[in-house]
């Protein structure tokens, strides 16, 4: 029996109506679609009203059976929030390092060393397929906890033919067993191994001629993402490795200028990449690149922070018209947090973005980042019926309450996964 859900008497409803075929750009992502003292009401897994509480009375009286009804008095009701940029399945922990760095030392020269992603690359290729899948479950649970319902997952810390395809297989099996949708990225070309040190063009044509068409077979990826960084993959090598995963099928995406200037940005928007990912150093050029084109920025405030780097411009790229996105980038060296709202706070403290701006980045936008804006990232008719209910009386107050987890409620597919805070959801609803 299809179950019917009254989400009833918000004190707002942050909808996002409106913005499913493009992203917000500008000042369109601080039109956040708001209804104050409103109802959502859920038709199974999909929505199938939202607006006044007198209009959802209405609408409802077409309905006959149980109505199972949840109070939002006193709480705002948001999308499901949209991770579109993590590292969530690996092994191995690096905190050591962050002793490090907060002695002085730089991850490039880390990396250098053998740390770094090559670090949890060893970690990842020891670890089974069984341990992968029970540790990012574990991380999965941390996310829903704070109201997110779905997140991207790469790869890219096998460099194996093999551990690459075990990463990928272990994000396909998460997303049969838990309730969070999985969205799975390619990213062979996330460091050179060691065993390819001084011969990168070497491992760049196994990524080419090997990875990519395995993946693609195997059906594991839906996006092809790269490193395009001084010490790691050059502009060329990028080029063609999200050239080769374009044939194939592959959506481009790409790790822009995050610790030095490439021109990252400029290429993302050259292969037309679906997003160019960190960007905090980020030419002027490269701006105005994005802001012409159909690339959405994704921003990674919580790795800057960590990190000790001034954050992306991101009050620079809105205003010339770039579409912004914010993620985790949840990972065990350089972000090691599963908490989308506490990104949303650090996008307002060090890159003033406003609280509607993060919230558009984190829902329709971040929808967009991995092309999913026709079925989630706002709350309208039709679309998948994931919802977050925060204990906060207005947006604002999301934000107001910085490092504090304020979700109540989380709803996945119609399904309740989170209730008073706690988690309820140990698996996919049967009917997925």
């Amino acid at each position: 029996m299809t179950v019917i859900t009254h989400v009833k008497s918000a004190a707002q409803i942050v909808t996002m109506k409106g913005a499913s075929d493009a992203p917000k750009r500008g000042e369109a992502m601080s039109d956040i679609g708001l209804i104050e003292n409103g109802s959502v009401v859920l038709v199974g897994d999909r929505i199938a009203f939202v607006g006044s509480d007198g209009d959802a009375a209405d609408f409802l009286e077409t309905f006959e059976g149980d109505i199972r009804l949840i109070d939002a008095s006193g709480k705002i009701v948001t999308p499901g929030l949209v991770d579109p940029h993590t590292h969530v399945v690996y092994a191995g922990s690096r905190e050591k390092e962050f002793e490090m760095r907060l002695q002085g030392a730089k991850y490039i020269d880390m990396l250098k060393q053998g740390g770094g992603i090559l670090s949890t690359t060893r970690s990842t290729r020891e670890a089974g397929l069984g341990q992968l899948i029970e540790q990012a479950h574990v991380r999965l649970d941390r996310f829903l906890l704070h109201g997110v319902t779905t997140v991207e997952a790469k790869s890219g810390y096998g460099l194996t033919v093999e551990d690459e395809v075990k990463q990928l297989e272990a994000a396909r099996r998460l997303q049969r067993i838990h309730p969070i949708d999985i969205v799975p990225t390619f990213m062979g070309a996330h460091a050179i191994p060691v065993e390819y040190r001084g011969r990168a063009d070497e491992y760049v044509q196994l990524i080419i001629e090997r990875m990519i068409p395995l993946v693609s077979q195997l059906k594991l990826a839906e996006f092809c993402d790269v490193f395009c960084e001084e010490g790691v993959f050059t502009v060329e090598q990028s080029r063609k490795i999200l050239e080769a995963g374009k044939s194939y099928g592959l959506k481009p995406k790409i790790h822009a200028d995050e610790i030095v200037q490439t021109g990252g940005a400029e290429l993302a928007a050259e292969v037309g990449a679906v997003s160019a990912e960190h960007l905090l150093q980020a030419s002027d050029a490269g701006i105005q690149a994005l802001a012409n084109s159909n690339t959405i920025a994704v921003l990674l405030p919580a790795t800057a922070l960590f990190l000790m780097e001034k954050p992306a411009r991101a009050r620079k790229m809105i205003d010339e018209g770039v579409a912004v996105t914010l993620s985790t980038d949840c990972n065990p060296g350089t972000s090691p947090t599963q908490s989308l709202p506490f990104v949303m706070n650090i996008a307002c403290l060090t890159m003033r973005m406003t609280p509607a701006e993060v919230l558009a980045a984190a829902t329709i936008n971040a929808a967009h980042a991995i092309c999913r804006a026709d079925q989630i990232g706002s709350i309208e008719a039709g679309k998948k019926a994931d919802l977050v209910l925060f204990d906060a009386p207005n947006y604002q107050t999301l934000q107001y309450n910085f490092a504090v987890n304020l979700v109540h409620t989380v709803i996945k597919n119609g399904e309740i996964a989170v209730e008073g805070g706690v988690l309820i959801a140990n698996g996919k609803h049967a009917s997925n």
